[in-house]
């Protein structure tokens, strides 16, 4: 079930069978839509049957299905150390290694003890992710997202992490040594050659913790035999520094650069890009990069859609984010978090920091602005009770949003004010937007305008059938003007975040903007 899978080939109970998901695609296929399955074969559940005959015996056949290791030592007090210092993903006070008392071995374990991580240097694992993969393209799944796909290899002899993170930290993160480890690329040529090339396929692979070009075209140049695009974590990682659940200081102009960097990486090269900022790992983009506040919530989230439907690749959004969905209340208290790594970060909180006050509201404050759960609360569908999420009287496993009577679904699809669209009618007339100007927004050339200005994000997009795009936003919670540059000629506006239809705004040479404004004009 979700992460730590125990069956591959069959569905939760609680979510149905496997007949249901062959009712979905052939439904989807009807409304020429497809089914994208997310493949998570970087670990398994612990409850899974390779795993339980795996930590069986050190003479299992399947003990080389995971990675086991004898302890490094022994402590005085006779507990056994693990092999290195690797961290726990989701928990960094906490070892990436558990221990298995019955065969006196570590297993490793990168995210939580209930994930044990596939050992993929063994053959007989990667023949059976491959059947796995056949089973459900020939069942009709168009391809798949792959959850963690760079951390598949790891460093053979597991050597111990540099430290990088306070003294009070035993643990150190071990990315060095399993992102995009030695033979990545030979297991994702293999997978391409044993199954994806077999099929018409869509694939996006999640590879945090890498941002080196040449090392991500190795994945998604045009010939590189291995994935179509994968999730590159630059812009959602703007404001982590060595882990996480922490905080670095960022600005508008470094946001720009990682975008604009992007677009002309995939363009120069041949490779392809995947448009998001919003995702289950991470909060909501309306707090993290605009105003959430009531004022200047709706405004923010027609910003970021605007933005994303004009870049080019392929598009991914997030539920919730198409009516702007905001980050749960700092009133909220700590116990409505449900997310093992927040529980882990908050419990390590505690630990060290129990007598200083200062130290903990830091703790709260990360939790506030980053804790994976603001993406996890319910949907919000109706103003009904649980939000439409679930039946009245049935307890959601998360507490609902205190705003779900005024921002859900059905009131911003039947939203009829005169003057301006709701975030959900904006998200659809720009998607509409893209797709009939797909030879710019998705396919075309990209141009970032002003790069040094420090709240305005301006770039055109030109498509082969020769229009150009002029794309404006404020990332300011203030009034200013942007200077239109010499040569370019603005022929209408075609949209804005503020009124309805065509904004009343100057061609040049001044615009204003409002605050946390963006407009979209046709070029001459």
């Amino acid at each position: 079930m979700g992460y730590d899978i125990a069956d591959y080939k069959q569905i939760d109970g609680r979510y149905g069978t496997l007949e249901d998901v062959d009712e979905l695609i052939a439904e989807l296929k009807k409304r020429d839509m497809k089914l994208m399955m997310d493949l998570v074969v970087n670990h398994t559940s612990n409850e899974h049957p390779w795993f339980v005959e795996s930590r069986a015996s050190i003479d299992s056949p399947k003990r080389n299905w995971y990675i086991w290791r004898k302890p490094k030592s022994v402590s005085p007090d006779g507990v056994p150390e693990p092999p290195n210092n690797w961290a726990q993903i989701l928990g960094e006070a906490n070892s990436a290694w558990t221990y298995d008392e019955k065969t006196d071995e570590f297993y490793l374990s990168l995210f939580t003890p209930e994930q044990p991580d596939l050992n993929w240097e063994n053959p007989e694992v990667r023949a059976a992710v491959w059947d796995v993969m056949h089973f459900w393209m020939t069942r009709g799944a168009c391809g798949f997202r792959m959850d963690v796909i760079n951390l598949i290899s790891k460093a053979s002899d597991y050597p111990d992490a540099d430290v990088v993170l306070d003294p009070g930290h035993r643990y150190q993160p071990g990315g060095k040594y399993f992102i995009n480890g030695p033979k990545l690329h030979e297991y994702l040529q293999e997978m391409y050659r044993e199954v994806l090339s077999k099929y018409d396929t869509i694939t996006v692979g999640e590879m945090p913790g890498v941002s080196d070009e040449k090392e991500i075209l190795r994945s998604v140049g045009a010939n590189s035999g291995e994935l179509r695009m994968i999730f590159i974590f630059d812009l959602v990682d703007v404001d982590k520094p060595n882990v996480r659940m922490a905080l670095k200081p960022w600005d508008v102009k470094e946001m720009k650069s990682i975008i604009t960097r992007w677009q002309r990486i995939m363009i120069e090269n041949d490779g392809w890009n995947s448009v998001f900022i919003e995702n289950h790992d991470n909060p909501r983009s309306v707090s993290r990069y605009t105003d959430d506040s009531d004022e200047w919530r709706e405004k923010g989230a027609k910003l970021l859609a605007l933005m994303q439907t004009t870049l080019g690749g392929t598009l991914f959004v997030y539920q919730g984010e198409e009516i702007g969905i905001r980050n749960a209340p700092k009133s909220w208290d700590i116990s409505e978090f449900k997310d093992i790594e927040t529980i882990n970060y908050w419990k390590k909180c505690e630990q060290l920091y129990a007598n200083d006050k200062e130290k903990l509201a830091y703790g709260r404050k990360v939790i506030d602005m980053k804790a994976r759960d603001h993406a996890r609360t319910p949907m919000q569908w109706t103003a009904g009770d649980n939000a439409g999420f679930c039946d009245p009287g049935t307890k959601p496993w998360m507490r609902v949003m205190d705003d779900y009577r005024t921002v859900n679904v059905e009131a911003q699809m039947k939203a009829h004010d005169a003057d301006e669209d709701s975030v959900w009618q904006f998200w659809q007339g720009a998607l509409k937007r893209r797709k009939d100007h797909a030879d710019a927004f998705v396919y075309g050339d990209f141009q970032e305008l002003s790069p040094d200005h420090p709240e305005v994000f301006a770039y055109v997009r030109t498509g082969s059938n020769g229009g150009r795009w002029l794309v404006v936003l404020n990332f300011s919670g203030r009034e200013l003007e942007w200077t239109v540059p010499q040569g370019l000629e603005v022929e209408s506006w075609v949209c804005g975040n503020y009124v309805k239809g065509a904004p009343n705004k100057p061609k040049q040479p001044y615009v204003p903007l409002s605050p946390w404004e963006g407009l979209l004009g046709k070029c001459k």
